[in-house]
């Protein structure tokens, strides 16, 4: 099955009700006054109509449009160019597996092939209870963790097959999952997304997870390497 290019539009999208509309406003407004330009203000405001309706919906389509003097073509194209926005209804939990070059190579493609079977979905498609959203990424820029497995966006290190089924198994079965590096367990993709938008992280020791030795190798290999003058 072929996942969705295009977030559906219609000649007369609609809008959202007016209660959501003046609600989504008030938050637009802290975004854009942040920008000096208010067309800036269109990436985290797709995030913040994401955080709406759990993908870019048409009424987000307009809304953000609405909000920043521009077409609804203008705003789509760019809704569709980056792979955040998704196009289709996401789960509560979005799960990324990692399979490019060294996460695959070091068992990301053995990851995301055991969890196609185990949720019997394929990339971009949700499980029918609506709880686990599967796709398969590119470089998430964690290779010294590889493979790295993300959920809503936060780290899973040095994930294997039977680790990451665990992972999905704890998320479906609404149990606290907390992130290789974070001490907060996670949040729902809504709330992500809304975080994603520039509004604060209200979770206790959200940022205060722990560093992993991958991580921290190469800062002390050069702290042990002979000075050589320039910087650090």
């Amino acid at each position: 099955m072929s996942s969705e290019i295009f977030v559906p539009l219609t000649p007369r999208t609609q809008p959202y009700p007016k209660a959501v509309s003046d609600r989504l406003a008030l938050d637009a407004k802290q975004i854009v006054d942040c920008y000096p330009q208010p067309r800036s203000a269109l990436l985290p405001l797709l995030h913040l109509v994401q955080a709406e309706d759990g993908y870019v919906t048409g009424a987000g389509i307009r809304f953000c449009a609405d909000r920043l003097g521009l077409t609804e073509a203008e705003v789509a194209a760019v809704a569709t160019f980056y792979t955040m926005y998704r196009r289709t209804p996401t789960g509560e939990f979005h799960v990324g597996v990692c399979t490019n070059t060294l996460c695959a190579v070091l068992g990301g493609d053995e990851i995301y092939a055991a969890l196609k079977r185990h949720l019997g979905v394929e990339h971009g498609q949700t499980t029918d209870d609506g709880s686990i959203s599967l796709e398969h990424i590119e470089c998430n820029a964690a290779c010294d963790a590889a493979p790295v497995v993300m959920v809503n966006w936060e780290f899973f290190d040095n994930q294997t097959p039977a680790t990451a089924t665990e992972l999905v198994d704890a998320l479906r079965a609404g149990r606290p999952v907390t992130s290789s590096r974070s001490a907060a367990p996670l949040c729902t993709f809504r709330e992500t997304e809304r975080i994603l938008a520039g509004f604060p992280d209200e979770r206790p020791q959200a940022n205060d997870g722990p560093l992993g030795p991958e991580s921290l190798a190469g800062l002390a290999a050069a702290d042990a390497a002979p000075d050589q003058g320039g910087p650090r």
